[in-house]
């Protein structure tokens, strides 16, 4: 409770915290009152037989005074059991058990029950683009080869042979070998893509030319591959490496179009022949090209390749940035994406429920402008933000790098769509909206991810969504619900099961409640009056299964309808009973208070039957206490009913035969409660009733129903003395001494603090050691005192983009899996065929490459490395014990 009462980051705990809190006090009220009941009897009984009739203490009649005590200690412990509404937690469970079974058919594998309550207040969406949004069918719609532009995909006697082989012979080789276009499962149907969804567009883009891709990798093997630069969010790009049979090497290299573009420096043209590509020619293609396929929502791609003669030698393959320069364009290609159709109707109803959708995305602004337009992300005339992961990092850090809430509150209400982000700045504007203080309610979040960079974002965020086709094991773990279907529209159905468990538990509570306050009320009452309980022990457990157990089955297992989504999300403070439930509890509990006492005092001569009121010990069931108890369990049968709706709606039929379960019970329930009158006997202190008592009893409970519309007809705002309860407690009344207690109780975010402590104090000191080393050795090799030094720019990017002061943000690319977000993987080089003695040549080692401002695993081992090699270098050579290298090792 005293996590909660902080900042608990589930927000699911809430309503659990909120039942456990209103156990206790119930409970601690129930046992006052069976307390005061079970002592007035004694005293009562006491009072009456030993002063008022002046009885004498009897050693003979010592057994009959127990058996009173007893009876009077019964219907104590019946108040107690009755006051108690036992029935709430089993009602929580059965309805976050039943939701989650149920969602299971809408493609929402649950992984923490609390995740369904949480996902029904959120408040705010941030989804990728890839395969949620859009159907991950990735296919090439517009290219521009031999210095045109085709709208469509071009036919083959179009392109000159001679770039035709290039462009093909590039596509087959430089992509994933376990990428493949396959035969559809159905005659008629689509062909299956296997593996990234990028390639497979590119290779369908071979087929549409009439050319086999697979021909070509049967003739050039993935053993046969020199050197393979995998895609990865630092390269942006991936390149292949074939060996030509004279010695020479061709690379092939494929990525954004924007990125790869600013690497070539020739192009082919019409003939075959290679032209001068500057980079005003860049600026116009540009302009001309990738703006116009991007604003039409069309992910572009660069396809290039590079010579390298054999006068020139085997170059250095590990200097990727000299390898990946003076490239030749070949093609440019739009690759569509469709968004599905279920989208667009999904995020209107998520905006319609005070949802707001925001697009988190690796691709070109442009493109994910065009898709946030298309699924009504952004609609015309909106004053909305979108910007790139470059632009929000400066406007969210400070002059020293640093992150600032104040800053992120300023972007987030308005920012809708983020492109060009790494998993870094998803993580960051997660965590800014779940801290944001701007608006009085606290802001709850989902995100969607499926690479293994967006594990920290999901589980920043309060309800983690993985994508079950494309995601990885890391994005799942990670997450509390997994779509199996990779679909927002399962998103939508989420929420509404979110917002059905906790309306689910509300209409549990507003019937269980009312029949508490009835039966304590007449139990304590009837007994103070007339030394017994109208309901006897027996029965009272019978009512207790009525509204514990069978009412929570039949109440939890509500399905959720559309009208969830037509209000708002409740929030983090609001109210488990609402005023409108708390008028109807006590508008119910006191139409059934007046029927049962009218019954108790006056109904022998309604019904021309014996009272049943002042009866000795051990006497028979009466009519009169048979028909109290009839009339009782049948008010609450049709209150049943009325509980339906929690919200003042008129029609409680309303969807009542879409819950076979619902009508089971109660149908069942009344023939159960008609075989215990008729023929339960002494047992459950009942006598059969008539035909026409029947017709009463029935009556009398179906009155409620007519009450209930009478009840709603009164607007709730007029009754300004109800209060809503179930509040949970809010920050501001915590004592700080408290609070400082409880702030350590909070749940640890292990993603965060291993993102920020782990990473970042690793390659603080990693970056410092280097730094260290080259100083010393610098000065070792009479050098200048600067040369050698790594520049801020080129240091570890979660150093800068944490909290290293020497950050510049416009000096930074970000890290971005543009190809394909599903491709979170970064792959060092690797080098095939490496074992062949034509291709293994022996090189001594060298210094790994500095580490390239990148957001993923890759860093660390670059890192590894790369210390590794400095402390050789290092320890190689005999420090004095007071130099400053000495010192250096000795730390280390």
């Amino acid at each position: 409770c005293k996590t909660f009462s902080v900042d608990s980051k589930r927000f699911g705990n809430r309503i659990g915290v909120m039942i456990t809190l209103l156990l206790t006090t119930v409970f601690s009220l129930g046992l006052v009152m069976s307390a005061i009941t079970v002592i007035i009897l004694v005293v009562l009984f006491v009072v009456d037989t030993f002063w008022v009739q002046g009885l004498p203490w009897h050693k003979d009649c010592t057994p009959i005074y127990v058996q009173f005590f007893v009876k009077f200690f019964i219907i104590g412990v019946t108040v107690l059991v009755v006051a108690v509404p036992e029935g709430l937690p089993l009602a929580v469970t059965i309805s976050l058990a039943y939701s989650v079974k149920k969602m299971m058919k809408d493609n929402n594998l649950v992984r923490h029950l609390d995740a369904c309550e949480t996902m029904g207040n959120a408040t705010a969406i941030c989804s990728d683009k890839t395969g949620t949004l859009t159907m991950n069918r990735m296919t090439v719609v517009q290219a521009y080869v031999a210095d045109k532009h085709y709208r469509n995909v071009p036919e083959p006697q179009l392109i000159p042979a001679a770039i035709m082989d290039i462009l093909v012979l590039g596509i087959s080789v430089n992509s994933a070998y376990t990428t493949n276009i396959m035969s559809p499962e159905k005659e008629g149907g689509l062909p299956r893509q296997v593996g990234n969804k990028t390639e497979c567009a590119l290779l369908g883009f071979a087929n549409d030319l009439k050319r086999d891709y697979q021909a070509i990798r049967n003739e050039i093997p993935e053993e046969k591959l020199y050197k393979v630069y995998t895609f990865n969010s630092c390269r942006k790009s991936m390149s292949t490496v074939l060996k030509n049979a004279d010695g020479s090497f061709r690379m092939f290299s494929k990525g954004a179009s924007e990125i790869l573009l600013k690497k070539c420096s020739k192009l082919l043209t019409a003939s075959g022949e290679t032209k001068v590509f500057r980079p005003r020619d860049r600026d116009d293609m540009v302009k001309k090209v990738i703006e116009p396929m991007a604003s039409e929502g069309l992910r572009t791609i660069c396809l290039a390749y590079r010579d390298f003669p054999v006068s020139e030698g085997e170059p250095d393959w590990d200097q990727e940035n000299d390898i990946l320069t003076s490239l030749t364009c070949v093609c440019v290609v739009g690759i569509e994406d469709p968004v599905r159709p279920e989208v667009p109707d999904a995020i209107k109803k998520c905006q319609r429920a005070g949802i707001t959708v925001r697009m988190v995305t690796g691709d070109n602004i442009n493109t994910a402008r065009a898709i946030a337009t298309k699924c009504g992300i952004l609609l015309p005339g909106d004053e909305f933000l979108c910007m790139e992961g470059k632009e929000f990092n400066r406007r969210i850090r400070n002059e020293k790098g640093e992150i600032e809430q104040e800053r992120i509150d300023k972007i987030w209400p308005k920012l809708r769509v983020l492109a060009r982000s790494s998993p870094t700045d998803k993580h960051t504007l997660v965590k800014g909206i779940i801290d944001s203080t701007v608006l009085e309610q606290r802001q709850v979040v989902a995100v969607t991810g499926d690479g293994t960079n967006d594990g920290p974002a999901l589980k920043k965020a309060d309800v983690g969504f993985a994508m079950g086709i494309a995601g990885t094991d890391v994005a799942k773990e990670a997450s509390d619900i997994i779509l199996t279907d990779d679909n927002f529209s399962s998103i939508v159905k989420a929420v509404m099961w979110g917002r059905n468990v906790y309306d689910s538990i509300s209409k549990f509570l507003q019937f269980q409640l009312t029949v508490n306050v009835v039966a304590v009320i007449v139990a304590f009452t009837g007994a103070c009056i007339t030394q017994d309980s109208p309901l006897k022990a027996v029965q009272m457990l019978w009512v207790n299964l009525i509204m514990d157990t069978f009412a929570s089955l039949a109440l939890a297992t509500e399905p959720p309808t559309e009208s969830l989504l037509l209000r708002k999300p409740y929030g983090r403070n609001k109210p488990l009973i609402s005023r409108t439930m708390m008028k109807n509890i006590l508008g119910h509990g006191v139409y059934q208070l007046i029927i049962i006492f009218t019954l108790l005092f006056v109904g022998e001569q309604i019904f021309d039957i014996d009272s049943g009121r002042y009866a000795p010990l051990h006497s028979p069931p009466s009519e009169h206490y048979t028909i109290i108890f009839n009339t009782f369990v049948l008010l609450q049968l049709f209150n049943e009913i009325n509980a339906r709706k929690i919200h003042g709606e008129r029609n409680v039929f309303d969807g009542i035969f879409n819950n076979l379960i619902f009508c089971s019970i109660v149908f069942g329930t009344f023939i159960i409660q008609i075989v215990i009158v008729q023929w339960g006997g002494k047992p459950f202190s009942c006598v059969g009733l008539s035909i026409d008592q029947w017709l009463w009893c029935t009556f009398l409970g179906f009155s409620s129903l007519l009450w209930g519309q009478l009840i709603s007809s009164i607007p709730t705002k007029s009754l300004r003395f109800l209060k809503s309860a179930g509040h949970g407690t809010q920050r501001q009344e915590i004592p700080d001494e408290e609070l400082e207690d409880m702030e350590e109780m909070e749940e640890i975010d292990h993603a965060e603090r291993e993102l920020r402590r782990g990473q970042i104090l690793w390659f603080r000191g990693l970056n410092r050691i280097q730094t260290q080393i080259r100083v010393v050795n610098a000065f070792r090799s009479s050098l200048s005192p600067y040369e050698g030094l790594e520049k801020p720019e080129s240091r570890s990017s979660i150093h800068n983009f944490m909290t290293h002061p020497e950050f510049r943000i416009e000096d930074s690319e970000p890290s971005i899996p543009l190809i394909d977000d599903t491709d979170a993987e970064d792959d060092a080089p690797t080098k095939r065929n490496s074992a062949s003695p034509r291709n293994a040549t022996p090189t001594p080692p060298s210094p790994s490459p500095t580490p390239s401002p990148n957001q993923n695993n890759n860093a660390v081992e670059s890192g590894n490395n790369h210390l590794y090699v400095e402390g050789n270098k290092a320890a190689g050579t005999p420090s004095a014990p007071g130099s400053p290298l000495h010192s250096l090792e000795t730390s280390l």
